[in-house]
């Protein structure tokens, strides 16, 4: 016996190594089919909506051709100003550096640390050879471009994937409860329900916060009267979407524009604005919504995403709030089964209860009440 429970232990330990290796292996793809199933949960309230209306195949292909639209909307709304004013950027640093010269030398000070190390000479140098260095930057950008390709063909992989889960999703649930005994086929498709539930929540919540930061950041651009507000604005609710350090990188972009804009003062208005709008969407904003879309509490919320980040980056952090919301409701779902459970025992030991039935053997103990009880049809309450 000793030698069979050493035997035990030693296939346990190996099947546990050989299957950590195989998703180590695998996490590429793994990590492309959760991403794929929660868009496919994220779509399926739309989906289902316009599939009362027409065939699922035909609401599946408008949904995606709206998903589609929007970022190549926003490329046409972002994309072209910044080419331009890139290129004129571009092409008026060498007066910028011509500038900073003539600051130095109606400064004393500065006049002098120019005088030991000729910054402002170097800088206009630099500046001047700036054009030349696009064909460089451009060879660089190749690198780039291949990394793209990949992403790209990530991306259509993803919407494929989840384009199958909508259209077949719904009949390969129902095949897998049907294996299952009726009160835990009842209890599993409610559990279901409310995840899709709280990941449809927390795509409308993301979009709520990810609304009010565009906005608030055009109305602040625009009383700084910092040009090309309207793209800057999407950026900043595009960044939204990623909690936490989201709105950092977006105010970082656009403090770069107020640079040539109003220096200082632009600057370090919106620089104070974004310190505290970031805490304010943080600590408050964000798990206040959550806390009503997804319905968990801000603690956890700021937990999930601390640890999700930490995990999988940005990834993890975007998918952190509802996969909490989901082993929420699994835990919760769970003890109310136990729960059940312990008051089915007690029930059918009382005496004076009217039409009891017969006990369960221990085999239906342990698994709940069973689905041929005249109480089958809902969950038995607790004592």
């Amino acid at each position: 016996m000793q030698g069979r429970a050493i035997v035990r232990v030693v296939v346990i330990v190996i099947v546990a190594v050989d299957t950590l290796a195989l998703i180590y292996v695998l996490r590429k793809p793994l990590t492309w089919l959760v991403l794929a199933t929660f868009l496919a949960v994220a779509l399926s309230g739309p989906v289902n909506y316009l599939d009362r209306r027409m065939p699922r195949g035909v609401a599946i292909a408008v949904v995606y051709l709206c998903l589609l639209a929007v970022p190549v909307a926003l490329a046409a709304l972002v994309i072209p100003p910044l080419v331009r004013e890139g290129n004129e950027l571009i092409s008026n640093v060498p007066g910028y550096a011509a500038d900073v010269q003539e600051f130095v030398k109606e400064s004393d000070t500065l006049r002098s640390i120019e005088e030991d190390y000729g910054i402002t000479e170097n800088l206009e140098a630099q500046a001047k050879t700036l054009p030349t260095k696009i064909g460089d930057a451009a060879s660089a950008l190749g690198g780039i471009g291949v990394g793209l390709v990949n992403s790209l063909f990530a991306l259509v992989t993803i919407l494929i994937l989840a384009a199958f889960m909508l259209g077949g999703g719904k009949s390969w649930i129902n095949q897998a409860l049907a294996l299952q005994p009726r009160e835990r086929a009842v209890r599993l498709r409610r559990v279901l329900d409310r995840m899709a539930g709280a990941v449809g929540g927390y795509v409308v919540g993301a979009l709520a916060v990810a609304f009010i930061a565009g906005t608030l950041a055009f109305v602040v651009l625009t009383i700084l009267g910092v040009p090309f507000r309207g793209p800057l604005a999407v950026i900043v609710g595009l960044f939204s979407l990623i909690p936490l350090v989201g709105a950092t990188i977006a105010a970082i972009i656009v403090g770069l524009v107020t640079l040539f804009t109003n220096f200082p003062t632009a600057t370090i208005v919106w620089t104070v604005w974004a310190i505290v709008y970031q805490q304010l969407e943080n600590n408050l904003l964000q798990p206040q919504i959550h806390k009503r879309t997804v319905h968990i509490q801000p603690i956890v919320v700021l937990v999930a995403v601390l640890f999700g980040g930490t995990l999988l980056g940005v990834i993890g952090a975007v998918l952190a709030i509802p996969a909490a919301a989901s082993i929420q409701i699994a835990l919760a779902e769970w003890w109310s089964w136990r729960e059940g459970r312990d008051g089915a025992a007690e029930g059918a030991d009382a005496p004076d209860e009217e039409d009891a039935a017969p006990a369960p053997d221990e085999e239906d103990a342990a698994s709940g009440p069973t689905s041929d009880g005249p109480r089958s049809a809902e969950p038995v309450e607790p004592a």
